[in-house]
This record gives C-alpha cells, structure tokens and sequence, in this order.
C-alpha cells in the first residue's frame, strides 16, 4: 500500500507515482478530511455538554485518524476522549506528567515517547534516527487514530509532520508552507533545512 496525497501535492506525474506505486511506503493513510470529529464516545467521556470540550494548542487534522497538537493539558482530557485516540505520540524527553498518564490509563491510550530535545538556534540538534521511529509509530495503521504532540506543536511536532508529508510526496514549498503555519514567527532554518534534507527511502 502506498501514502496518499492529493494531485496538487505530487512531485512526481500519475504515471511515475503508479509506476512506484507500494515501493516506498507500506502503509497507506487515505486524504480524507471529515467535516467534524468523531462523536462516538471512548472511555473516560462524559456526557456533558459538548460545547465544553477544549482542543489541545494547535490542534489540527494531518489525516483521517491522524492529528497534531501542543501538549493537551487536564482541560483537553475530555476533548480527547472524543476522537477515541488508540495512541500518542509524545516527542519531548520530559516524562509525561502523573495526571496525563493516568488519563491515558483510564482510555486505553498507548504512550509512544520519542525524546526529543528542544533547543534553540543555532544550537539545534535533530536527531534523524527518533525521527524515523517516530514515523513508523504513526504510519502504524494499528496505532490510529493517534495524537502527535510536543510542547507547543510548533517544531519537534513540526518536523514529524514535515517528514510525513515528503512521504506523502507533497511539494517542499507545500511542506514548509504548513511547517510556517505553526510555527509563525518562531520558525527555524534549521528545522526547514531538515525537512528538505530528510532521505524518505529508509521508510
């Protein structure tokens, strides 16, 4: 099976893309993009009014069973019962804090924790190799609907999410475009050179 994108996204033409069709990546995450999440209820929802239910910081849909964010605090716990997570990929080297671990008890939600430094420039170090393994956790169709998340979902969250839209072949300036998104005016070169160094073929 191979990583959808959109034909706007494509680098390459349909015939190229058919012809390397199931040679780069093994699973497959459809481009579709629900109107609205998830209402069936998970472990740990309650039924109160559903107005109440607060996203996580830069909360955003990267596929269909796929998101991203900052980190989700005690005030987000409800939310993210909603989209009934199976897992979370977590990338700052701190260890998940008490309260959210015992949340992710309660839903049955698997903690996947990739550290990953946060540090300025230019003394920015990031690590290739947890990146990789960060990407195989999501490309995991067993792991779905999964949570990517660091601090503030800006640059480690960033990157993941830049990595995975090359193996989904979108064009560079798609990719960074997004990265810039989130990231505004706390946008890194040394993230944005990352990302268009980043060698797809090992996955």
């Amino acid at each position: 099976m191979k990583l959808d994108a959109s034909p706007t996204q494509r680098t390459t033409t349909q015939d190229e893309a058919e012809q390397e069709e199931g040679a780069i990546v093994s699973v497959e995450l459809r481009n579709r993009h629900p109107k609205k999440l998830p209402t069936s209820r998970a472990p740990g929802y309650d039924d109160e009014d559903e107005e109440s239910l607060v996203p996580p910081l830069n909360f955003a849909m990267v596929h269909d069973g796929v998101f991203r964010s900052g980190f989700p605090g005690p005030a987000s716990f409800r939310f993210l019962a909603s989209l009934n997570l199976r897992s979370i990929v977590y990338l700052c080297p701190e260890p998940y804090p008490e309260e959210s671990a015992r949340f992710l008890g309660r839903s049955g939600i698997k903690l996947h924790h990739f550290g990953i430094q946060g540090r300025k420039e230019p003394f920015v170090g990031i690590p290739e190799e947890t990146i990789r393994e960060a990407l195989k956790a999501i490309l995991d169709v067993r792991n779905h609907p999964v949570l990517i998340h660091c601090k503030r979902g800006k640059h480690r969250t960033g990157c993941v999410v830049g990595c995975l839209r090359k193996l989904q072949r979108w064009r560079l300036s798609s990719v960074l475009d997004e990265y810039l998104h989130f990231a505004a005016a706390k946008a890194r070169k040394t993230d944005q050179r990352f990302m268009e160094l980043f060698d797809t073929s090992s996955l």
